[in-house]
């Protein structure tokens, strides 16, 4: 066939993506530093823009050769406010950058927030997060997170694990199946779980963390959402706080794990599941809980997030979110994923918690593609192997 008549279309989701295009063509390298930014295209959705403000995107948009989508009613001044649509090129985003800061109706402090935005999301390369243990290093493979639940009431595995004895033994079994970090959680935080007092708590996991610190080399994750149970674990030697209510829950949380220099996983979570606009509030959400965490001294680089699945959410928001965990790259911070039998399975395959496996790794697998960094699983072996297929077409590592 000659050339007129087979044309590829390729999907370019980042500037390493953009830059191997071109080295594989023979782009020199400074043809390529320059091109890079018209090769990333972008759609930005603002929130409740002002009509006047609007307009004069909509005018510097087109300006630039890109657009700006919005409400009907705003080039008649029948509306006061609109979300908007940005979509453009990089490069023109950059150039109206540059711009803005001449502008008024706020879209001066626009030009900064845009600018942090598109950092974010195009932030790559190997990042280490520091542990007792010795660094999570991201950005190589995926990490497994491997679960062990100290409770009598899990959702999963209620009871499995509930005597010292067997959790440890069973945190052991985990790493050698691989696990890169262990999760150990004494409350059960399923759908209609009872909350348990911090005593009790911390009198499940006190005699397996003792064990688990002199024993395991991977660093080790406590699930809990209160600072009296933070702190303890990290007195003991533990690595990382895994807090479902990213900080919300307990007012000092995010002080103690300053205190330590802790890593610190941040959780979506609300009570309910009405939002306005999901992924907006659930960025909305995460952001307020990362600015509560560094502004009381969590240093930046030692923040996970974490989607919430099964959290606030019913079915079919926990499967828009599963299609758009992409975006949550936004934030600039590393995203754990934590689907391993939950409900969401259950309900979308008609399947009990001892039949969701293969769902399990369906979703692992999409994470996977879309940038996830951490799973967390229950199943470690079976869960590693699809990690690393998925890591090898998407990370060709």
């Amino acid at each position: 066939m000659s050339w007129q008549e087979i044309i590829e279309v390729i999907n370019v989701p980042d500037a390493a993506t953009a830059r191997k295009l071109m080295e594989e063509i023979g782009v020199d390298a400074r043809g390529i530093e320059l091109m890079v930014p018209k090769a990333l295209h972008y759609c930005l959705k603002l929130k409740d823009v002002p009509a006047r403000a609007a307009n004069i995107l909509k005018q510097e948009m087109l300006a630039r050769g890109g657009e700006a989508a919005m409400a009907a009613g705003v080039a008649g001044w029948s509306i006061e406010k609109t979300d908007v649509l940005l979509f453009a090129t990089r490069r023109q985003l950059e150039l109206l950058v540059e711009k803005l800061p001449q502008q008024y109706f706020g879209l001066n402090k626009l030009a900064a927030a845009i600018q942090a935005t598109l950092n974010s999301r195009e932030k790559a390369g190997i990042q280490e997060i520091k542990c007792p243990r010795g660094p999570l290093v991201l950005g190589r493979r995926t990490l497994v997170m491997g679960i062990v639940n100290v409770t009598p009431d899990s959702f999963s595995d209620g009871g499995f694990f509930y005597d010292p004895g067997a959790a440890v033994e069973h945190a052991h079994r985990l790493v050698d199946e691989g696990a890169d970090i262990i999760d150990v959680g004494g409350e059960s935080t399923r759908p209609g779980h009872e909350p348990v007092p911090a005593e009790e708590e911390w009198r499940r996991l006190e005699p397996v963390l003792k064990r688990l610190v002199a024993e395991i080399k991977v660093p080790i994750s406590v699930d809990t959402y209160k600072a009296i149970t933070a702190q303890r674990a990290l007195d003991l030697g533990v690595d990382i706080i895994n807090d479902i209510w990213g900080c919300r829950a307990d007012a000092a949380m995010a002080a103690v794990c300053a205190r330590y220099q802790a890593p610190i996983i941040i959780m979506h979570n609300q009570q309910g599941t009405e939002y306005q606009d999901l992924m907006f509030d659930i960025l909305t959400s995460l952001k307020e809980s990362i600015s509560l965490a560094e502004g009381n001294g969590v240093l930046p680089e030692q923040i996970i997030i974490d989607p919430g699945i099964g959290f606030g959410k019913d079915l079919q928001q926990n499967l828009e979110v599963m299609g758009r965990l992409r975006e949550l790259k936004v934030l600039g911070k590393p995203i754990l994923l934590g689907t391993s039998r939950k409900s969401m399975i259950g309900k979308t395959l008609n399947l009990p918690v001892d039949q969701r496996l293969e769902g399990t790794a369906a979703t692992v697998a999409l994470g996977v593609a879309q940038g996830v960094d951490i799973i967390r699983v229950h199943d470690v072996q079976a869960m590693v192997r699809v990690a690393r297929m998925a890591d090898a077409i998407v990370r060709r590592f």
